[in-house]
């Protein structure tokens, strides 16, 4: 019997709901992997800020620890690491102003001292922060940051040297 259909017809509508499906099952992952690509963008910005904030840092403390007797020990502004003008050739403690990773510019936060000098540099974006472990040495008061202009590069303060302990002679 012949219902006026050729044969296979009814079969397209099936074909066209499963390519549907195919095509959103794509999507879905596209979209998850676009997703994780900018957390890896993000961390990969987040230690390239960690690496040049500690240049920064060296920067800072090596300004600080060939300084002239009688002179300020920190910069009024970043351009005299580049070239110190406590000296008469040229001294470099910086190689150049490197930009903020996250933000893209050469601006950079500053902190001062109450004199106006220089006491650190933070990044300008006011986002939160991805890493909360694993900082390296002299950073690991980063972990309790939320947004990272909040990790600030400071000179490090001085550290009194340490009194050794001995054990009492008598013990109680």
């Amino acid at each position: 019997m012949r219902s006026g259909k050729p044969a296979g017809q009814g079969q397209s509508g099936f074909t066209y709901i499963g390519l549907l499906i195919i095509v959103a099952i794509i999507s879905l992952g596209a979209t998850a992997s676009l997703g994780s690509g900018v957390v890896i963008q993000q961390r990969l910005a987040e230690a390239e800020l960690l690496a040049i904030g500690l240049e920064y840092r060296q920067a800072l403390q090596s300004y600080s620890d060939a300084t002239p007797q009688g002179q300020a020990t920190a910069p009024r502004e970043l351009a005299e690491l580049l070239r110190d003008p406590r000296y008469p050739g040229v001294r470099r403690h910086l190689r150049r102003i490197y930009p903020d990773p996250l933000t893209g510019t050469p601006e950079w936060g500053i902190v001062r001292f109450p004199d106006g000098r220089i006491s650190g540099v933070h990044s300008l974006k006011k986002s939160p922060t991805i890493r909360r472990v694993a900082f390296p040495a002299g950073l690991e008061g980063f972990a309790k940051a939320e947004q990272y202009d909040e990790w600030v590069f400071a000179l490090m303060p001085e550290q009194p040297a340490a009194t050794p302990q001995f054990p009492p002679l008598f013990p109680n």
